[in-house]
């Protein structure tokens, strides 16, 4: 049964013990009906216990967490609901010590489940795209030199040098789209613009010579940054995208502390996906993550 709830002591009080959790996931999971995760089939039986089911088909028993992240976990499935909840509810996410220390397990099993709801995050893609008023603008993530041991050290300080490239495409008052990129050159950043805002859009940028040639396509006004112009009319700005990035270096400075390269998309996507989702209330935040927890990612994949 699907409960409703909008803080955590009330999703604690309507999903009060582990069958509880069990009804309300598979409430969500199956709201349009019962299947066979190993088959597809719409045969399904249900056993008395509420938390075994056998397929009509295949003849396969599972419960409902087999094709989802949740399968082969020996976590209760309500130490997961606490864990989505902390990862949608803050805006800075969570750090995997801090949630070890919240839900009772070891920092290793915290960081697994963050990167499994990561994953699961990863599968909901924005589609739509962009259009009216569309921010652009670009950043680099990794440490600073003077923070890194001498053979770490690329020499550069300037140009993201020996950094990661990212791109942030935000719609005024809409979604947002971020991506990782080979580099900052013009023809790397303006196909991911292209991929994901509508032709004919305003384009607002800074000055940035990787946005030269947006004209073609796109009404494309830029500000100055290096002329000490940070809006122009009221409206020409990148104040909304340059908020965004702010936002997620505050996250990996205060909460996390360093990120790894290998690893930086899930972050991004996890951001990404909060961010848009910001409207929601708490509780709709959380079923929405857990309406699209199918797929399965193991340890072995994780570290690979």
């Amino acid at each position: 049964m699907l409960k409703s709830f909008n803080s955590l002591i009330q999703m604690m009080e309507a999903i009060p013990d582990e069958q509880a959790a069990i009804d309300h996931f598979t409430a969500i999971r199956w709201k349009n009906g019962a299947f066979c995760p190993h088959c597809g089939a719409t045969r399904v039986y249900h056993f008395s216990n509420g938390r075994s089911h056998k397929c009509g088909e295949c003849r396969r028993r599972f419960s409902i967490r087999v094709g989802t992240i949740f399968e082969d976990s020996k976590l209760p499935l309500r130490k997961w609901l606490l864990a989505i909840w902390l990862i949608t509810s803050h805006k800075k996410g969570i750090a995997s010590t801090q949630l070890a220390k919240d839900i009772g397990i070891t920092q290793k099993s915290a960081w697994f489940v963050t990167q499994r709801l990561r994953e699961a995050i990863r599968t909901q893609s924005f589609n739509r795209t962009l259009k009216g008023d569309v921010e652009a603008d670009e950043t680099f993530v990794g440490g600073k030199e003077k923070n890194k041991h001498a053979w770490q050290r690329t020499g550069g300080k300037q140009g993201g040098k020996g950094k990661i490239a990212v791109l942030g495409v935000l719609e005024r008052d809409g979604e947002l789209r971020t991506t990782i990129t080979p580099n900052m050159g013009a023809k790397a950043v303006q196909a991911v613009i292209r991929e994901h805002v509508e032709t004919g859009a305003n384009m607002l940028t800074d000055e940035h010579g990787s946005f030269v040639g947006l004209a073609r396509d796109y009404t494309h006004l830029r500000v100055n940054h290096s002329a000490g112009e940070y809006v122009r009319h009221y409206c020409v700005h990148s104040n909304g995208i340059e908020s965004v990035w702010a936002l997620f270096k505050r996250q990996i400075i205060g909460t996390h502390h360093s990120l790894s390269p290998k690893h930086l998309s899930r972050y991004l996507g996890e951001m990404t996906w909060r961010f848009n989702l910001r409207e929601m209330d708490e509780g709709e935040r959380v079923n929405a993550l857990l309406a699209q927890t199918s797929g399965r990612l193991t340890y072995k994949e994780l570290i690979a």
